[in-house]
Protein backbone atom coordinates (compact mmCIF):
# COMPACT_ATOMS: atom_id res chain seq x y z
CA UNK A 1 0.00 0.00 0.00
CA UNK A 2 1.61 3.10 -0.41
CA UNK A 3 0.83 6.62 1.25
CA UNK A 4 -2.55 7.92 1.17
CA UNK A 5 -3.42 11.26 2.38
CA UNK A 6 -4.98 10.15 5.85
CA UNK A 7 -1.54 8.15 6.65
CA UNK A 8 -0.06 11.84 5.83
CA UNK A 9 -2.51 13.67 7.87
CA UNK A 10 -1.34 10.98 10.63
CA UNK A 11 2.44 11.92 9.71
CA UNK A 12 1.46 15.95 9.55
CA UNK A 13 -0.23 15.69 13.31
CA UNK A 14 3.19 14.21 14.62
CA UNK A 15 5.54 16.80 13.19
CA UNK A 16 3.61 19.16 14.63
CA UNK A 17 3.62 17.56 18.11
CA UNK A 18 7.39 16.77 17.58
CA UNK A 19 9.35 19.32 15.56
CA UNK A 20 6.94 22.53 15.90
CA UNK A 21 9.13 25.51 17.27
CA UNK A 22 12.41 23.03 16.86
CA UNK A 23 15.59 24.13 15.11
CA UNK A 24 17.21 22.51 12.14
CA UNK A 25 20.61 21.20 13.23
CA UNK A 26 21.32 19.44 10.00
CA UNK A 27 20.59 18.68 6.74
CA UNK A 28 21.74 16.14 4.57
CA UNK A 29 21.18 13.93 1.51
CA UNK A 30 21.95 10.87 1.65
CA UNK A 31 19.88 9.38 -1.20
CA UNK A 32 19.73 11.70 -5.04
CA UNK A 33 16.21 11.99 -4.31
CA UNK A 34 15.89 11.77 -0.20
CA UNK A 35 16.77 14.07 2.50
CA UNK A 36 17.33 13.64 6.54
CA UNK A 37 16.84 17.00 8.42
CA UNK A 38 17.92 16.93 12.29
CA UNK A 39 15.92 18.93 14.57
CA UNK A 40 16.47 20.09 18.17
CA UNK A 41 13.45 20.78 20.22
CA UNK A 42 13.80 21.96 23.81
CA UNK A 43 15.36 18.41 24.81
CA UNK A 44 14.91 16.13 22.04
CA UNK A 45 16.30 15.55 18.80
CA UNK A 46 14.40 14.05 15.80
CA UNK A 47 15.69 12.52 12.47
CA UNK A 48 13.29 13.35 10.24
CA UNK A 49 13.64 11.50 6.43
CA UNK A 50 11.97 12.40 3.43
CA UNK A 51 12.32 10.65 0.27
CA UNK A 52 10.58 11.79 -3.17
CA UNK A 53 11.54 8.12 -4.36
CA UNK A 54 9.37 7.56 -7.62
CA UNK A 55 8.73 3.63 -6.60
CA UNK A 56 8.76 4.43 -2.66
CA UNK A 57 8.10 7.81 -1.73
CA UNK A 58 8.55 8.48 2.52
CA UNK A 59 8.35 10.38 4.96
CA UNK A 60 8.97 9.04 8.60
CA UNK A 61 11.42 10.02 11.66
CA UNK A 62 14.06 7.36 12.11
CA UNK A 63 16.70 6.39 14.77
CA UNK A 64 18.94 5.56 11.93
CA UNK A 65 21.85 6.87 10.54
CA UNK A 66 22.21 6.85 6.84
CA UNK A 67 25.38 7.07 4.90
CA UNK A 68 26.29 10.68 3.58
CA UNK A 69 28.11 11.49 0.09
CA UNK A 70 31.60 12.70 0.75
CA UNK A 71 30.59 15.85 -1.07
CA UNK A 72 27.41 17.26 -0.21
CA UNK A 73 24.33 17.57 -3.81
CA UNK A 74 23.46 21.19 -4.61
CA UNK A 75 20.40 20.72 -3.02
CA UNK A 76 21.25 20.01 0.12
CA UNK A 77 24.39 22.53 -0.07
CA UNK A 78 21.28 25.38 -0.79
CA UNK A 79 18.88 24.37 2.18
CA UNK A 80 22.06 24.37 4.45
CA UNK A 81 22.55 27.99 3.07
CA UNK A 82 19.03 28.89 3.82
CA UNK A 83 17.64 27.00 6.37
CA UNK A 84 19.97 25.35 8.57
CA UNK A 85 20.01 26.93 12.13
CA UNK A 86 16.12 27.88 11.23
CA UNK A 87 13.15 26.74 13.49
CA UNK A 88 9.86 25.18 12.04
CA UNK A 89 7.15 27.58 12.70
CA UNK A 90 4.54 24.74 11.24
CA UNK A 91 3.41 21.83 9.45
CA UNK A 92 0.77 21.97 7.76
CA UNK A 93 -1.55 19.26 4.71
CA UNK A 94 -3.26 21.18 2.32
CA UNK A 95 -7.02 19.10 2.01
CA UNK A 96 -6.30 15.81 2.58
CA UNK A 97 -3.48 16.15 -0.19
CA UNK A 98 -0.46 13.66 0.07
CA UNK A 99 1.94 16.57 0.19
CA UNK A 100 3.41 18.37 3.33
CA UNK A 101 4.40 22.04 4.00
CA UNK A 102 6.53 22.92 6.52
CA UNK A 103 7.36 26.84 7.48
CA UNK A 104 10.60 27.75 8.38
CA UNK A 105 11.99 30.88 9.79
CA UNK A 106 15.18 31.59 9.68
CA UNK A 107 17.93 35.14 9.48
CA UNK A 108 19.14 35.68 5.75
CA UNK A 109 22.65 37.21 4.88
CA UNK A 110 21.68 40.19 6.13
CA UNK A 111 20.69 39.23 9.38
CA UNK A 112 17.03 40.31 8.61
CA UNK A 113 13.77 37.39 9.58
CA UNK A 114 12.71 35.37 6.58
CA UNK A 115 10.44 32.59 5.92
CA UNK A 116 11.00 29.46 3.52
CA UNK A 117 9.24 26.62 2.72
CA UNK A 118 10.02 23.11 2.50
CA UNK A 119 7.25 20.96 1.00
CA UNK A 120 6.83 17.39 0.42
CA UNK A 121 4.70 15.83 -2.71
CA UNK A 122 4.81 12.00 -1.72
CA UNK A 123 2.84 11.30 -4.87
CA UNK A 124 4.34 8.13 -6.47
CA UNK A 125 6.37 8.80 -9.73
CA UNK A 126 5.31 12.63 -9.08
CA UNK A 127 6.98 12.95 -6.01
CA UNK A 128 9.28 16.04 -4.82
CA UNK A 129 10.67 17.83 -2.24
CA UNK A 130 10.10 21.40 -3.42
CA UNK A 131 12.21 24.44 -1.46
CA UNK A 132 10.15 27.93 -1.86
CA UNK A 133 10.23 31.37 -0.58
CA UNK A 134 7.48 33.14 1.40
CA UNK A 135 5.79 33.99 -1.91
CA UNK A 136 5.42 30.36 -2.80
CA UNK A 137 8.03 30.99 -5.62
CA UNK A 138 10.32 28.12 -6.06
CA UNK A 139 13.63 28.11 -5.62
CA UNK A 140 15.07 24.77 -6.17
CA UNK A 141 13.34 21.43 -6.13
CA UNK A 142 15.16 17.81 -5.62
CA UNK A 143 13.81 17.13 -9.37
CA UNK A 144 13.62 19.59 -11.81
CA UNK A 145 10.18 19.07 -14.15
CA UNK A 146 10.77 21.19 -16.88
CA UNK A 147 7.48 21.57 -19.29
CA UNK A 148 9.12 19.16 -21.73
CA UNK A 149 8.69 16.04 -19.41
CA UNK A 150 5.06 17.99 -17.86
CA UNK A 151 3.19 20.22 -19.54
CA UNK A 152 0.38 20.60 -16.20
CA UNK A 153 3.12 22.40 -14.02
CA UNK A 154 6.70 23.39 -14.34
CA UNK A 155 9.26 22.87 -11.09
CA UNK A 156 12.04 24.78 -11.67
CA UNK A 157 13.95 27.37 -10.12
CA UNK A 158 11.71 30.71 -10.43
CA UNK A 159 8.53 29.19 -11.43
CA UNK A 160 5.37 30.25 -8.92
CA UNK A 161 4.63 26.81 -6.98
CA UNK A 162 1.12 25.43 -7.47
CA UNK A 163 -0.97 22.08 -6.90
CA UNK A 164 -1.85 20.74 -9.87
CA UNK A 165 -5.41 19.82 -10.28
CA UNK A 166 -5.32 17.07 -12.64
CA UNK A 167 -7.74 14.63 -11.52
CA UNK A 168 -10.57 16.94 -10.71
CA UNK A 169 -11.29 15.14 -6.87
CA UNK A 170 -13.37 16.93 -4.04
CA UNK A 171 -11.98 17.51 -1.15
CA UNK A 172 -12.89 15.07 1.85
CA UNK A 173 -12.86 17.13 4.44
CA UNK A 174 -15.20 19.67 3.10
CA UNK A 175 -17.49 18.56 0.88
CA UNK A 176 -21.36 18.29 1.95
CA UNK A 177 -23.77 15.53 1.32
CA UNK A 178 -25.16 17.71 -2.31
CA UNK A 179 -21.55 17.26 -3.16
CA UNK A 180 -20.73 14.03 -2.24
CA UNK A 181 -23.65 12.22 -3.83
CA UNK A 182 -22.84 14.82 -6.90
CA UNK A 183 -19.40 12.73 -7.18
CA UNK A 184 -20.93 9.67 -6.83
CA UNK A 185 -23.56 10.05 -9.46
CA UNK A 186 -20.51 11.34 -12.32
CA UNK A 187 -18.26 8.14 -11.44
CA UNK A 188 -20.44 5.48 -13.66
CA UNK A 189 -18.19 2.69 -11.92
CA UNK A 190 -18.23 0.58 -9.07
CA UNK A 191 -18.20 2.11 -5.38
CA UNK A 192 -14.65 1.94 -4.37
CA UNK A 193 -13.30 3.12 -7.54
CA UNK A 194 -15.96 5.94 -7.22
CA UNK A 195 -14.48 6.93 -3.82
CA UNK A 196 -10.87 6.87 -4.72
CA UNK A 197 -10.98 8.00 -7.81
CA UNK A 198 -13.55 10.86 -6.67
CA UNK A 199 -12.13 11.88 -3.47
CA UNK A 200 -8.30 13.49 -2.56
CA UNK A 201 -6.50 11.34 -0.28
CA UNK A 202 -8.16 8.01 -0.29
CA UNK A 203 -6.77 4.84 -1.67
CA UNK A 204 -8.53 1.66 -2.56
CA UNK A 205 -7.72 0.40 0.88
CA UNK A 206 -9.63 3.09 2.84
CA UNK A 207 -12.82 3.17 -0.07
CA UNK A 208 -13.12 -0.91 0.47
CA UNK A 209 -13.40 0.00 4.43
CA UNK A 210 -15.74 2.92 4.44
CA UNK A 211 -18.03 0.64 1.85
CA UNK A 212 -17.44 -2.24 4.64
CA UNK A 213 -18.06 -0.32 7.41
CA UNK A 214 -21.73 1.07 5.77
CA UNK A 215 -22.24 -2.58 4.96
CA UNK A 216 -22.01 -2.59 1.24
CA UNK A 217 -20.45 -4.41 -1.54
CA UNK A 218 -17.97 -2.30 -2.85
CA UNK A 219 -18.36 -3.81 -6.38
CA UNK A 220 -22.09 -2.29 -6.83
CA UNK A 221 -22.17 0.20 -9.34
CA UNK A 222 -21.78 3.97 -7.91
CA UNK A 223 -25.42 5.30 -9.28
CA UNK A 224 -27.39 1.89 -7.77
CA UNK A 225 -27.38 3.11 -4.24
CA UNK A 226 -31.13 3.27 -2.48
CA UNK A 227 -31.63 6.98 -0.76
CA UNK A 228 -31.32 5.41 2.60
CA UNK A 229 -27.75 3.25 1.53
CA UNK A 230 -26.32 6.76 -0.17
CA UNK A 231 -27.24 8.53 3.82
CA UNK A 232 -25.54 5.55 5.53
CA UNK A 233 -22.44 5.81 3.12
CA UNK A 234 -22.44 9.66 3.68
CA UNK A 235 -22.66 9.13 7.15
CA UNK A 236 -19.60 6.88 7.47
CA UNK A 237 -17.54 8.61 5.40
CA UNK A 238 -18.22 11.75 7.65
CA UNK A 239 -17.35 10.22 10.39
CA UNK A 240 -14.41 9.12 8.93
CA UNK A 241 -13.16 12.78 7.71
CA UNK A 242 -14.27 13.78 11.87
CA UNK A 243 -11.48 11.46 12.88
CA UNK A 244 -8.76 12.92 10.55
CA UNK A 245 -9.73 16.76 11.52
CA UNK A 246 -9.73 15.75 14.77
CA UNK A 247 -6.32 13.55 15.25
CA UNK A 248 -8.25 10.45 16.22
CA UNK A 249 -5.59 8.49 14.56
CA UNK A 250 -4.47 4.21 15.57
CA UNK A 251 -2.18 3.53 13.21
CA UNK A 252 -1.55 -0.13 12.60
CA UNK A 253 0.39 -2.88 10.14
CA UNK A 254 -1.82 -6.18 9.25
CA UNK A 255 -0.01 -8.95 8.57
CA UNK A 256 -0.62 -12.41 6.37
CA UNK A 257 1.49 -15.01 7.79
CA UNK A 258 3.85 -12.63 9.58
CA UNK A 259 4.68 -11.00 5.91
CA UNK A 260 3.29 -7.24 6.48
CA UNK A 261 0.14 -6.86 3.98
CA UNK A 262 -1.38 -3.22 4.82
CA UNK A 263 -0.19 -0.21 6.83
CA UNK A 264 -3.09 2.06 7.63
CA UNK A 265 -4.04 5.19 10.03
CA UNK A 266 -6.87 3.84 11.06
CA UNK A 267 -8.10 -0.23 11.65
CA UNK A 268 -9.48 -1.78 8.68
CA UNK A 269 -12.21 -3.81 9.91
CA UNK A 270 -12.41 -5.41 6.36
CA UNK A 271 -9.21 -7.13 7.09
CA UNK A 272 -10.11 -9.02 10.31
CA UNK A 273 -8.80 -12.10 9.09
CA UNK A 274 -5.21 -11.04 8.78
CA UNK A 275 -3.08 -10.63 11.94
CA UNK A 276 -3.40 -6.57 13.61
CA UNK A 277 -0.18 -5.29 14.97
CA UNK A 278 -0.69 -1.24 17.08
CA UNK A 279 2.06 0.89 16.95
CA UNK A 280 2.07 3.92 18.77
CA UNK A 281 3.48 6.24 15.96
CA UNK A 282 2.81 5.89 11.95
CA UNK A 283 6.74 6.68 11.90
CA UNK A 284 7.43 3.25 13.64
CA UNK A 285 4.84 1.81 10.86
CA UNK A 286 6.36 3.01 7.92
CA UNK A 287 9.96 2.23 8.92
CA UNK A 288 8.69 -1.86 10.49
CA UNK A 289 6.82 -1.56 6.90
CA UNK A 290 8.89 -0.61 4.43
CA UNK A 291 11.60 -2.58 6.01
CA UNK A 292 9.98 -5.89 6.26
CA UNK A 293 8.82 -5.79 2.94
CA UNK A 294 12.87 -4.59 1.33
CA UNK A 295 13.73 -7.82 3.38
CA UNK A 296 11.10 -10.35 2.24
CA UNK A 297 12.12 -8.50 -2.02
CA UNK A 298 15.77 -8.76 -1.48
CA UNK A 299 15.77 -12.37 0.00
CA UNK A 300 13.70 -13.09 -2.73
CA UNK A 301 15.86 -11.13 -5.38
CA UNK A 302 19.08 -12.84 -3.47
CA UNK A 303 17.32 -16.37 -4.28
CA UNK A 304 16.18 -15.85 -7.95
CA UNK A 305 19.35 -17.89 -9.54
CA UNK A 306 18.83 -20.76 -6.62
CA UNK A 307 14.91 -20.50 -7.62
CA UNK A 308 16.14 -20.95 -11.51
CA UNK A 309 18.07 -23.63 -10.89
CA UNK A 310 16.23 -25.71 -8.96
CA UNK A 311 12.79 -24.79 -11.41
CA UNK A 312 15.29 -26.06 -14.32
CA UNK A 313 15.89 -29.14 -12.58
CA UNK A 314 12.60 -30.01 -11.64
CA UNK A 315 10.91 -29.37 -15.34
CA UNK A 316 13.84 -31.66 -16.62
CA UNK A 317 13.03 -34.10 -13.97
CA UNK A 318 9.25 -34.49 -14.03
CA UNK A 319 9.81 -34.72 -18.21
CA UNK A 320 12.08 -37.05 -17.87
CA UNK A 321 9.35 -38.59 -15.15
CA UNK A 322 6.29 -38.80 -17.52
CA UNK A 323 8.48 -40.01 -20.63
CA UNK A 324 9.37 -43.43 -18.32
CA UNK A 325 5.90 -43.84 -17.31
CA UNK A 326 4.68 -43.33 -20.94
CA UNK A 327 7.69 -46.63 -21.42
CA UNK A 328 6.76 -48.19 -18.43
CA UNK A 329 2.86 -48.07 -19.68
CA UNK A 330 4.26 -49.76 -22.88
CA UNK A 331 5.61 -52.67 -20.75
CA UNK A 332 2.14 -54.00 -19.43
CA UNK A 333 1.61 -56.03 -22.23
CA UNK A 334 4.88 -58.21 -21.84
CA UNK A 335 3.13 -61.12 -19.73
CA UNK A 336 0.48 -61.50 -22.72
CA UNK A 337 3.44 -62.45 -24.78
CA UNK A 338 5.17 -65.09 -22.33
CA UNK A 339 1.93 -66.64 -22.35
CA UNK A 340 1.64 -66.56 -26.62
CA UNK A 341 4.83 -68.28 -26.30
CA UNK A 342 3.43 -71.43 -23.94
CA UNK A 343 0.23 -71.38 -26.16
CA UNK A 344 2.14 -71.82 -29.02
CA UNK A 345 4.38 -74.26 -27.32
CA UNK A 346 1.46 -76.17 -26.02
CA UNK A 347 -0.91 -76.59 -29.01
CA UNK A 348 1.73 -75.65 -32.36
CA UNK A 349 2.55 -79.10 -32.68
CA UNK A 350 -1.07 -79.03 -35.43
CA UNK A 351 -0.17 -76.30 -37.47
CA UNK A 352 0.00 -76.37 -40.86
CA UNK A 353 2.80 -74.98 -43.05
CA UNK A 354 2.57 -70.75 -43.70
CA UNK A 355 -0.56 -70.45 -40.86
CA UNK A 356 -0.91 -66.66 -40.14
CA UNK A 357 -2.78 -67.40 -36.74
CA UNK A 358 -3.29 -69.91 -33.93
CA UNK A 359 -6.67 -69.82 -32.29
CA UNK A 360 -6.27 -71.88 -28.78
CA UNK A 361 -7.88 -71.60 -25.35
CA UNK A 362 -5.63 -69.21 -22.81
CA UNK A 363 -5.54 -72.11 -19.63
CA UNK A 364 -4.93 -68.93 -17.39
CA UNK A 365 -8.50 -67.07 -18.29
CA UNK A 366 -10.06 -69.58 -19.83
CA UNK A 367 -10.77 -67.74 -22.73
CA UNK A 368 -10.17 -67.88 -26.38
CA UNK A 369 -7.23 -66.19 -28.27
CA UNK A 370 -6.50 -66.04 -31.24
CA UNK A 371 -2.30 -65.69 -31.30
CA UNK A 372 -0.76 -63.44 -35.05
CA UNK A 373 2.41 -65.59 -36.82
CA UNK A 374 4.89 -65.32 -38.68
CA UNK A 375 4.10 -67.52 -41.79
CA UNK A 376 7.61 -67.57 -42.50
CA UNK A 377 8.54 -69.24 -38.84
CA UNK A 378 7.93 -72.42 -37.44
CA UNK A 379 5.88 -72.68 -34.47
CA UNK A 380 9.15 -72.85 -32.64
CA UNK A 381 10.52 -69.73 -33.76
CA UNK A 382 7.43 -67.97 -33.27
CA UNK A 383 7.17 -69.19 -29.63
CA UNK A 384 10.97 -68.19 -29.57
CA UNK A 385 10.05 -64.39 -31.05
CA UNK A 386 7.14 -63.79 -28.21
CA UNK A 387 9.89 -65.28 -25.41
CA UNK A 388 12.26 -62.61 -26.49
CA UNK A 389 9.80 -59.68 -26.77
CA UNK A 390 8.90 -60.92 -23.18
CA UNK A 391 11.91 -60.50 -22.14
CA UNK A 392 13.39 -57.13 -23.31
CA UNK A 393 9.85 -55.75 -21.88
CA UNK A 394 10.56 -57.66 -18.50
CA UNK A 395 13.99 -56.19 -18.69
CA UNK A 396 12.75 -52.65 -19.75
CA UNK A 397 10.31 -52.88 -17.26
CA UNK A 398 12.78 -53.94 -13.94
CA UNK A 399 15.26 -51.25 -14.92
CA UNK A 400 12.64 -48.37 -15.73
CA UNK A 401 10.37 -49.24 -12.17
CA UNK A 402 14.17 -48.59 -10.80
CA UNK A 403 14.68 -45.41 -12.57
CA UNK A 404 11.40 -44.03 -12.05
CA UNK A 405 11.68 -44.88 -8.54
CA UNK A 406 14.87 -42.51 -8.51
CA UNK A 407 13.94 -39.64 -10.57
CA UNK A 408 10.83 -39.30 -8.39
CA UNK A 409 13.06 -39.61 -5.41
CA UNK A 410 14.98 -36.62 -6.98
CA UNK A 411 11.60 -34.72 -8.03
CA UNK A 412 10.39 -34.83 -4.24
CA UNK A 413 13.97 -33.54 -3.07
CA UNK A 414 13.90 -31.00 -5.25
CA UNK A 415 10.25 -30.06 -4.16
CA UNK A 416 11.55 -29.56 -0.55
CA UNK A 417 14.10 -27.28 -1.76
CA UNK A 418 11.44 -25.23 -3.28
CA UNK A 419 9.51 -25.58 -0.25
CA UNK A 420 12.93 -24.04 1.55
CA UNK A 421 13.52 -21.58 -0.87
CA UNK A 422 9.89 -19.86 -0.33
CA UNK A 423 10.19 -20.01 3.71
CA UNK A 424 14.13 -19.00 3.44
CA UNK A 425 14.46 -15.41 5.36
CA UNK A 426 17.91 -14.60 5.85
CA UNK A 427 21.37 -14.52 3.47
CA UNK A 428 22.26 -17.27 5.88
CA UNK A 429 18.71 -19.58 5.08
CA UNK A 430 19.82 -19.30 1.35
CA UNK A 431 23.84 -19.77 1.94
CA UNK A 432 22.81 -23.30 3.83
CA UNK A 433 20.70 -24.07 0.63
CA UNK A 434 23.05 -23.20 -1.76
CA UNK A 435 25.48 -25.72 0.52
CA UNK A 436 22.86 -28.34 0.61
CA UNK A 437 22.53 -28.32 -3.42
CA UNK A 438 26.29 -28.40 -3.42
CA UNK A 439 26.68 -31.78 -2.09
CA UNK A 440 23.80 -32.73 -3.65
CA UNK A 441 25.60 -32.52 -6.75
CA UNK A 442 23.10 -29.65 -8.30
CA UNK A 443 26.13 -26.79 -8.24
CA UNK A 444 29.74 -27.46 -9.01
CA UNK A 445 31.63 -28.54 -6.11
CA UNK A 446 34.62 -26.19 -4.54
CA UNK A 447 37.88 -26.82 -5.84
CA UNK A 448 40.31 -27.88 -3.01
CA UNK A 449 41.61 -24.54 -2.42
CA UNK A 450 38.08 -22.87 -1.75
CA UNK A 451 37.30 -22.34 1.66
CA UNK A 452 33.74 -24.04 2.95
CA UNK A 453 31.19 -21.10 3.32
CA UNK A 454 30.68 -20.87 7.51
CA UNK A 455 26.91 -21.29 8.16
CA UNK A 456 25.08 -20.03 10.67
CA UNK A 457 21.35 -20.45 9.74
CA UNK A 458 19.22 -21.50 12.98
CA UNK A 459 16.11 -23.83 12.94
CA UNK A 460 13.08 -20.97 13.49
CA UNK A 461 12.26 -21.49 17.56
CA UNK A 462 8.59 -21.17 18.91
CA UNK A 463 7.14 -21.21 22.64
CA UNK A 464 3.87 -22.98 22.86
CA UNK A 465 0.74 -21.15 24.81
CA UNK A 466 1.45 -23.58 27.39
CA UNK A 467 5.06 -23.02 27.75
CA UNK A 468 6.43 -25.91 25.28
CA UNK A 469 9.80 -25.48 22.81
CA UNK A 470 8.80 -26.41 19.07
CA UNK A 471 11.26 -26.18 16.88
CA UNK A 472 10.69 -25.73 12.52
CA UNK A 473 13.48 -26.48 10.27
CA UNK A 474 14.23 -24.15 7.39
CA UNK A 475 15.52 -26.62 4.75
CA UNK A 476 16.46 -30.48 4.81
CA UNK A 477 19.59 -29.63 6.67
CA UNK A 478 18.02 -28.36 9.60
CA UNK A 479 15.11 -30.97 9.19
CA UNK A 480 17.91 -33.09 9.49
CA UNK A 481 19.83 -31.56 12.43
CA UNK A 482 16.27 -31.17 14.72
CA UNK A 483 14.89 -34.97 13.91
CA UNK A 484 18.22 -36.80 14.40
CA UNK A 485 20.20 -34.76 16.42
CA UNK A 486 18.24 -32.04 18.54
CA UNK A 487 15.15 -34.41 19.14
CA UNK A 488 14.87 -36.66 22.21
CA UNK A 489 12.79 -40.05 21.30
CA UNK A 490 9.75 -39.10 23.41
CA UNK A 491 9.23 -35.67 21.71
CA UNK A 492 7.09 -35.27 19.05
CA UNK A 493 7.56 -35.16 15.31
CA UNK A 494 5.11 -33.50 13.00
CA UNK A 495 5.33 -33.25 9.19
CA UNK A 496 2.47 -32.58 6.17
CA UNK A 497 1.61 -35.63 4.69
CA UNK A 498 2.34 -36.37 1.61
CA UNK A 499 3.65 -33.12 0.08
CA UNK A 500 7.08 -30.97 0.77
CA UNK A 501 7.38 -29.18 4.17
CA UNK A 502 9.16 -28.47 7.54
CA UNK A 503 10.28 -31.18 10.06
CA UNK A 504 8.93 -29.87 13.26
CA UNK A 505 9.77 -30.79 17.21
CA UNK A 506 7.70 -30.48 19.74
CA UNK A 507 10.00 -30.32 23.41
CA UNK A 508 7.82 -32.60 25.41
CA UNK A 509 9.98 -32.67 28.51
CA UNK A 510 9.35 -36.37 28.74
CA UNK A 511 5.59 -36.52 29.10
CA UNK A 512 3.79 -39.35 27.47
CA UNK A 513 1.23 -37.99 24.92
CA UNK A 514 -1.52 -38.37 27.43
CA UNK A 515 -0.17 -35.97 29.46
CA UNK A 516 0.39 -32.84 26.87
CA UNK A 517 -2.09 -30.36 26.34
CA UNK A 518 -4.19 -30.75 23.47
CA UNK A 519 -3.53 -27.24 22.39
CA UNK A 520 -0.07 -28.39 21.94
CA UNK A 521 -0.69 -30.78 19.16
CA UNK A 522 -2.93 -28.68 17.41
CA UNK A 523 -0.22 -25.52 17.66
CA UNK A 524 2.34 -27.40 16.13
CA UNK A 525 0.61 -29.18 13.59
CA UNK A 526 -0.46 -25.50 12.38
CA UNK A 527 3.15 -24.90 12.30
CA UNK A 528 3.98 -28.01 10.43
CA UNK A 529 1.09 -26.89 7.82
CA UNK A 530 2.47 -23.18 7.81
CA UNK A 531 5.89 -23.96 7.02
CA UNK A 532 4.71 -26.55 3.84
CA UNK A 533 3.68 -26.79 0.44
CA UNK A 534 0.03 -26.22 1.20
CA UNK A 535 0.40 -23.41 3.10
CA UNK A 536 -1.95 -21.25 0.95
CA UNK A 537 -4.88 -24.08 1.69
CA UNK A 538 -7.76 -23.71 4.51
CA UNK A 539 -6.44 -27.16 5.94
CA UNK A 540 -3.46 -29.22 5.49
CA UNK A 541 -3.23 -33.01 6.85
CA UNK A 542 -0.61 -33.36 9.40
CA UNK A 543 1.08 -36.76 10.43
CA UNK A 544 2.42 -36.68 13.51
CA UNK A 545 4.76 -39.37 15.83
CA UNK A 546 6.79 -39.94 18.58
CA UNK A 547 10.73 -38.97 17.41
CA UNK A 548 12.05 -42.56 18.07
CA UNK A 549 9.11 -43.74 15.36
CA UNK A 550 10.76 -41.60 12.58
CA UNK A 551 14.10 -43.69 10.78
CA UNK A 552 16.29 -42.48 8.40
CA UNK A 553 16.62 -44.30 4.96
CA UNK A 554 20.30 -45.81 4.31
CA UNK A 555 21.54 -43.35 1.33
CA UNK A 556 18.68 -41.08 1.07
CA UNK A 557 19.09 -37.35 0.48
CA UNK A 558 18.86 -35.16 4.01
CA UNK A 559 15.37 -34.55 5.77
CA UNK A 560 14.02 -37.56 3.92
CA UNK A 561 12.59 -40.26 6.49
CA UNK A 562 10.34 -43.28 6.74
CA UNK A 563 7.74 -44.25 9.72
CA UNK A 564 5.18 -46.66 9.60
CA UNK A 565 2.74 -46.13 12.68
CA UNK A 566 1.71 -42.58 13.29
CA UNK A 567 -1.40 -40.51 13.57
CA UNK A 568 -2.98 -37.66 11.71
CA UNK A 569 -4.89 -34.65 12.23
CA UNK A 570 -5.95 -31.63 10.12
CA UNK A 571 -4.73 -28.24 10.90
CA UNK A 572 -5.17 -24.71 9.01
CA UNK A 573 -1.43 -23.49 8.45
CA UNK A 574 -1.28 -21.24 11.53
CA UNK A 575 1.30 -19.50 14.14
CA UNK A 576 -1.75 -18.08 16.38
CA UNK A 577 -0.73 -18.75 20.05
CA UNK A 578 2.77 -19.31 19.22
CA UNK A 579 5.84 -17.00 20.45
CA UNK A 580 8.51 -16.99 18.23
CA UNK A 581 12.37 -16.79 20.12
CA UNK A 582 15.42 -16.09 18.99
CA UNK A 583 17.53 -19.42 18.59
Amino acid sequence: MALDGMVIACMAKEMKERITGGRITKIAQPEADALMLTIKNQKNTWKLFLSAGASLPLVYFTEETKPNPMTAPGFCMLLRKHIGGGRILSVSQPGLERILVMEIEHLNEMGDLCRKKLIGEFMGKHSNLIFCDEKDTIIDSIKHIPLSVSSVREVLPGRPYFIPDTMQKANPLSVTKDGFLAVLSQKPMALVKALYTGFTGLSPVMAEEICHLASLDGRTAAGELSDLEQTHLFGIFCGMMEDVKNGSFAPCIYYDRQIPSEFSAFPLSHLNAYERRDFSSVSEILETYYAAREAVVRIRQKSVELRHMVQTALERNRKKYDLQAKQLKDTEKRDKFRVYGELINTYGYGLEPGAKTLAALNYYTNESVTIPLDDTMSPQENAKKYFDRYGKLKRTFEALTELIRETREEIDYLESVSSALDIAATEADLIQIKEELREAGFIKKRGPKDKKTKIISIPLHFLSSDGYHIYVGKNNLQNEELTFHLASGNDLWFHAKGIPGSHVIAKTEGKSKEELPDRLFEEAAGLAAYYSKGRDGDKVEIDYVEKKQVKKVNGARPGFVIYHTNYSMVAAPSLSGLTELDG
